[in-house]
């Protein structure tokens, strides 16, 4: 046989063993079944129920990532109140992402398309329409570096001509329809059915433990000084952001990276803890595993930054809390109130796609 024919029959075979999806990047996959309801879920957002029902099936695509090979949801899952549960979430070439995945709730109340207010650890975005875009056009998340040509894949596929007909009245695909379908579905992901919901409404009692935590929490060591828990965005807006002492120097310096304000080293987004029991591990890098090494830090080990958040200084020097061990069980017990099982699990947030 021809030697060149040869040559050319191995290069679809050296293509998928030497660079995997390399010859395959923006091309669409073969989907699994998409099971949606006949009559749409209802989202309670004031515009078609068809946009949020659009932006859950982006949100679980893995089409949008360069390879076919993640999703929205390979970092945020639904059980996990939509963070992951390691460290550092793995991206479409299994490299590691920079930061651990926080989760996304309640997003509506605090960076919707309507609202401004800071999102990321480092509060880079400020509006929820520009934030669903970021993860899909990074270099180690998704890895898409053209979206005209994402927009092209996704008009390829026929079920997404159907759901943006619905959506949006006309078959078109584009780069505003798809970060504004993302955005409004994220802002209808709300954790309001928690135990301490309940609590304040009369509806359930805490426990004597769970309340002990609450006191504790509140009152006694002030943790609700950043950790706003009454409201369901979690935290106070004007102290988003704080530096609690993590390191002397830190490696990934946080919100100066988008100031460049030397006095914002090592400050970070201050996190809701609505259902902070699922979604470990802790902190922008995940260095902590559990939450009681969360409440070790707070206790005896907040390191002398010079920017360290004044409301963990006392008389100038970093505070040594020094938490006895029933203290700590009964702030863990009360931060166990503030899971919401209903939302880990509501239908309409889950994965409509039948194998993925």
């Amino acid at each position: 046989m021809d030697p060149l024919k040869i040559s050319l029959r191995l290069i679809p075979i050296l293509c998928v063993a030497v660079f995997g999806y390399a010859c395959q990047d923006d091309q669409p996959v073969s989907t699994t079944t998409l099971s949606l309801p006949e009559v749409p879920y209802s989202y309670n957002t004031g515009v078609s129920d068809n946009i949020p029902t659009l932006g859950r099936v982006l949100f679980y695509d893995k089409q949008l990532s360069i390879n076919n090979s993640v999703s929205c949801s390979s970092c945020h899952k639904q059980e996990l109140a939509f963070a992951d549960n390691v460290a550092f979430s793995q991206g479409f070439d299994n490299l590691p992402t920079k930061r651990n995945s926080m989760p996304i709730q309640n997003l509506g109340v605090i960076g919707s398309f309507e609202t401004s207010s800071v999102l990321f650890w480092d509060g880079r975005e400020s509006n929820l329409e520009s934030m669903v875009l970021r993860p899909i056009v990074n270099h180690v998340e998704m890895g898409i570096t053209d979206i005209d040509r994402l927009v092209a894949k996704l008009y390829t596929l026929p079920y997404y001509r159907k759901l943006f007909k619905n959506a949006y009245g006309t078959e078109t695909v584009d780069k505003s329809k798809i970060a504004n379908a993302l955005s409004v579905f994220l802002s209808t992901i709300n954790s309001v059915n928690t135990k301490f919901d309940k609590s304040k409404s009369g509806i359930e009692a805490l426990s004597a433990l769970e309340e002990k935590g609450h006191v504790l929490f509140s009152q006694t060591y002030n943790c609700n000084g950043c950790h706003f828990v009454d409201d369901p965005h979690g935290y106070i807006f004007a102290g988003t952001f704080a530096n609690i002492g993590l390191d002397i120097t830190y490696a990934d310096e946080g919100l100066k990276n988008v100031t460049g304000n030397d006095t914002d080293a090592g400050k970070f987004k201050i996190p809701s803890l609505r259902n902070v029991a699922f979604t470990a591990p802790y902190m922008h890098d995940g260095r902590f595993k559990t939450l009681e090494e969360v409440i070790d830090h707070y206790s005896s080990n907040i390191n002398d930054n010079p920017n360290l958040d004044p409301r963990l200084r006392r008389s100038g020097v970093p505070m040594e809390m020094e938490i006895p061990e029933e203290d700590k069980a009964a702030i863990i017990a009360f931060l166990q109130t503030l899971s919401d099982p209903s939302m880990l699990t509501d239908p309409k947030f889950s994965n409509p796609f039948s194998s993925r």
